[in-house]
């Protein structure tokens, strides 16, 4: 009698099916990963602008502005301003939002920073002062 040398069809189709699920749990997996990363680089960014109102501006100025950009908080990178899906603070569809509040010819009393996150609940910072 000849010898069988191979695979069986049973044997073939648990591989792939293994293969498959291992697959599968790399892709979401990533996703996750990924999502999480943009949502550090969110909090980074509301941070950032954080501590650019809290020890930059108000100190020279005594107020918070009525809106924040590259002109107005100097000190942090500029690409902070836009958020990791590539939409600049200001526009609509943009995942951070800035509230001033109590304004009065564009000086502000308050205001609320905010990052809308993918994975977690929104992350919020309020002023000091």
């Amino acid at each position: 009698m000849r010898k069988k040398t191979g695979f069986t069809l049973l044997e073939l189709v648990i591989v792939i099916a293994f293969a498959t699920l291992a697959l599968i749990l790399f892709f979401v997996q990533k996703t996750n990963l990924d999502a999480m990363n943009r949502d550090e680089k969110r909090k980074s960014a509301i941070n950032a602008m954080y501590y650019a109102l809290e020890e930059g501006f108000y100190p020279k100025n005594g107020y918070y502005p009525e809106a924040i950009s590259e002109d107005n908080l100097k000190i942090i990178d500029p690409a902070l301003f836009t958020d990791p899906n590539g939409v600049n603070l200001g526009s609509d569809d943009c995942s951070y939002i800035y509230e001033p509040a109590n304004c009065e010819d564009g000086k502000c009393k308050e205001y609320t920073l905010r990052a809308i996150l993918e994975k977690e609940d929104v992350y919020t910072k309020k002023n000091r002062s």
